[in-house]
């Protein structure tokens, strides 16, 4: 079932949206506005999320609330990895969310939380444990991210790739199972805070984890789930019948679903990451998949 639609990823974040090209989010704003609308003409049931900010920044949704974007979503969402990239510790999450509410009308969800074991296992360990004794019972809905490490031979979704350093490599030991499935310290803990806590996994077009990936939440308890249909891999051949075969095998999970990534055809830059030449396209993209999962 789907109980959440989010409306893009980490759009204060350059590897996420170009807002080099739209500088005051103007463009971003407008998007969001009609997708909102858009989403809750098909199912108005549905929380509208405002994609999770990363860094976490309450001048960057106070542009949100001043362009209007606000108004046509029902949470704003934060992401947060202080032991692997923010300039802040992990016990100064409450102070985060503190800011956050403070600075919009809205709950606050934790759509992204995570340690990578980058350099020792142990690290995310720790982390797991004390992020849901800070988060969990403070905000409505956590995602950890996430179950599988991203596989070595796919790229991190990043603007500079390897330049970045240790940053970059981070990226491909976020998971609490190995690539190939081995299970990593961190994961004998998970069950002790699920159904409460929940997992963000992005599955990649056509993605050969899918199966192995349910089967190990089920197993490990996990209710909340938050995964993503790409509109850029809308354009792809046979996208239709993957997004229903990733969709189905979902269905017993309480779903946040995000919408993001612009077809390059579609875009004012060939990128991802561009903001689209006509926003309502985004909308009818977010209109249609609604109808089709969410109805």
């Amino acid at each position: 079932m789907i109980e959440a639609i989010k409306l893009w990823n980490e759009p204060n974040n350059m590897s996420h949206w170009d807002f080099g090209i739209d500088k005051d989010w103007s463009i971003f704003s407008r998007m969001v506005r009609l997708a909102g609308v858009a989403v809750r003409a098909e199912n108005p049931l549905l929380t509208r999320v405002l994609g999770g900010m990363s860094p976490i920044d309450v001048s960057f949704l106070r542009r949100m609330s001043d362009l209007g974007a606000l108004d046509e979503v029902d949470v704003v969402a934060v992401h947060g990895f202080p032991l692997d990239w923010n300039h802040w510790r992990i016990h100064e999450w409450p102070e985060r969310i503190a800011e956050v509410r403070a600075a919009s009308r809205h709950p606050v969800w934790v759509t992204e939380v995570g340690v990578s074991t980058f350099g020792a296992e142990e690290v995310q360990e720790f982390g797991l444990r004390r992020t849901a004794e800070l988060l969990l019972g403070q905000v409505d809905r956590v995602f950890w991210y996430s179950l599988y490490d991203l596989p070595k031979a796919w790229p991190a979704t990043t603007r500079h790739r390897e330049a970045e350093g240790s940053s970059y490599y981070r990226h491909f030991y976020m998971g609490l199972l190995t690539e190939d499935g081995t299970p990593k310290r961190a994961l004998r803990h998970l069950a002790d805070y699920t159904p409460q806590l929940g997992i963000c996994q992005w599955f990649h077009f056509e993605d050969p984890r899918l199966e192995d990936a349910v089967a190990w939440l089920k197993k490990l308890g996990v209710k909340k789930l938050r995964t993503g249909l790409s509109w850029a891999d809308s354009h792809r051949p046979n996208a239709e019948a993957w997004f229903d075969r990733q969709m189905s095998v979902l269905d017993d999970f309480d779903v946040t679903l995000t919408y993001c990534f612009t077809p390059g055809s579609r875009g004012i830059n060939d990128h991802h990451t561009s903001p689209p030449r006509q926003v309502e396209e985004f909308a009818e993209f977010c209109a249609r998949m609604t109808r089709r999962y969410a109805k």
